[in-house]
């Protein structure tokens, strides 16, 4: 769009240094795609794939009281239960058609949250589409800011691209790209029937990738850049979703490195009344250390899912590191409980860092207790001796919690500077943007933990944030 042309309403603006991808699709050697040979390739996808994706055809008698739209989402629901995971984007793009929109490719994004990599599964065999940098492209605009955005073709009468944000509940998968006739207008896409359908597309799609993730490898293998170890492999199937949001509690989660994580670890559980949640940090670097950190969340779990209390719990865990390691690894860790009605917070320090509470984008203070031996060291001659001191704060509404490992504050530069406690409370608060969601805020906070040891970690760094009535509902949903 040249730089005096008026814009159309709701189309996102273009900007330096933004690559817009609007004369086609990137391919992995650098060429284009044009959007009507993309066209093809889902067609002839759909077409090799009608005996088993077989659609309601939009000819076919209507039930009495539903409507052709009504019937397209049945449709995929349909053929949902017998789709592999890899033909999952060509059961997509079938009834993207549907509703009038083309050229539809799902992207997902990488365990990094660094770019938006397309998934083709078996729609486009012998194709690769480039995939598209979260900071630098409208797409990755559209999944940093929960946002549905647009932009014109280069010819107008092409239709418009719009991007559409993928969320599992609130956590960001990627975005679904398609194209919709020319002359919609932006309150047709925002606010009218088409908006409402393409909405219920993407999250019929979102719900897609994560039921399916778990029937193949082919969605694991779409987010993965580079190969990943074993210890880090052990550590990513012990994660739960690393955002989770309601009305009473906002969970964000971050490790780094992605691809070598050991012992590194964190878990959680949101159930009513309470927000329950751990981070632990086991001994090493290795698999050794992912073993470590295995055995500390199982036992965690099942102590926490008894529903026994803080001291009981890190009891448990204390033992359990102990009977396997017998006083050769140990682990450690902070146990957190929250009462989502009064915001009444207690805690047990394992030889962890102190948590820290933020408001109103400050530092009110790091939350001491008298801490115990890490998991896994403590004396247990009797019951009583291996007690754990439990901490107590009330918060306010709005207050951030954040759990860190060591590999945050300890992380050098090459020049040898360490990050520190300060420079973690500064970005904290720098990032605290109302205007962004929390996994975002968390993205950009590792970015820079990163960019401050020129992208070389020599320790796993891992954050948890869990905030007491956010009321982040608003940037949190498209």
């Amino acid at each position: 769009m040249d730089a005096d042309q008026p814009r159309r309403r709701g189309e996102a603006p273009s900007s330096d240094g933004v690559d817009l991808d609007v004369e086609g699709i990137l391919l992995n050697d650098g060429s284009r795609m044009s959007p009507t040979r993309l066209d093809q390739i889902v067609a002839e996808a759909l077409a090799e794939g009608e005996d088993l994706l077989n659609a309601a055809s939009p000819h076919a008698p209507l039930p009495p009281g539903m409507n052709e739209y009504e019937a397209a989402v049945d449709a995929m629901l349909h053929d949902a239960h017998v789709a592999a995971p890899h033909e999952v984007p060509a059961l997509v793009a079938r009834h993207a058609a549907v509703l009038g929109a083309t050229q539809a490719v799902t992207y997902l994004a990488d365990l990094q949250q660094n770019v938006l990599v397309p998934f083709l599964g078996s729609s486009a065999p012998g194709v690769e589409l480039k995939p598209l940098a979260v900071d630098t492209t409208l797409a990755g605009r559209a999944f940093q800011h929960v946002r549905v955005l647009t932009q014109s073709l280069p010819d107008e009468a092409a239709g418009l691209r719009v991007w559409l944000p993928l969320l599992d509940s609130t956590e960001r998968l990627g975005v679904l790209g398609l194209t919709i006739p020319a002359g919609t207008s932006a309150y047709e896409l925002h606010h009218g029937a088409l908006g409402r359908r393409l909405g219920r597309l993407a999250s019929l799609t979102a719900d897609l990738v994560v039921t399916k993730t778990f029937y193949g490898d082919t969605i694991v293998k779409v987010r993965r850049h580079t190969a990943m170890d074993l210890a880090a492999e052990l550590h990513w199937s012990l994660l739960p979703p690393l955002i989770f949001s309601g009305r009473q509690v906002t969970i964000a989660a971050a490790f780094e490195p992605a691809y070598n994580v050991a012992g590194d670890a964190v878990d959680y559980a949101v159930d009513a009344g309470w927000a329950r949640f751990g981070i632990f940090d086991g001994m090493g670097h290795d698999l050794q250390s992912a073993h470590l950190s295995a055995l500390t969340v199982a036992a965690y779990r099942n102590s926490r899912r008894a529903g026994r209390s803080l001291t009981t719990t890190a009891r448990t865990i204390d033992d359990a590191v102990q009977a396997f390691w017998s006083g050769e690894g140990y682990c450690s860790g902070l146990l957190a409980e929250l009462d989502t009605t009064t915001g009444r917070l207690s805690w047990i320090n394992a030889g962890h860092p102190e948590p820290l509470v933020l408001r109103d984008r400050k530092l009110v203070r790091s939350l001491h207790v008298e801490p115990g031996l890490p998991f896994g060291l403590g004396p247990t001659p009797t019951p009583q001796a291996n007690e754990y001191t439990v901490g107590t704060y009330r918060l306010q509404p709005g207050d951030q919690v954040v759990l860190y490992t060591d590999g945050v504050t300890d992380a050098r530069d090459p020049d040898g500077a360490g990050f520190g406690v300060r420079r973690l409370v500064d970005l904290l608060t720098r990032t605290d943007d109302p205007l962004l969601p929390p996994p975002e805020k968390m993205r950009r906070l590792v970015r820079a933990l990163l960019e401050h040891q020129r992208g070389r970690l020599t320790d796993d760094a891992t954050l948890l944030s869990v905030t007491w009535r956010s009321d982040s509902e608003q940037v949190l949903l498209p």
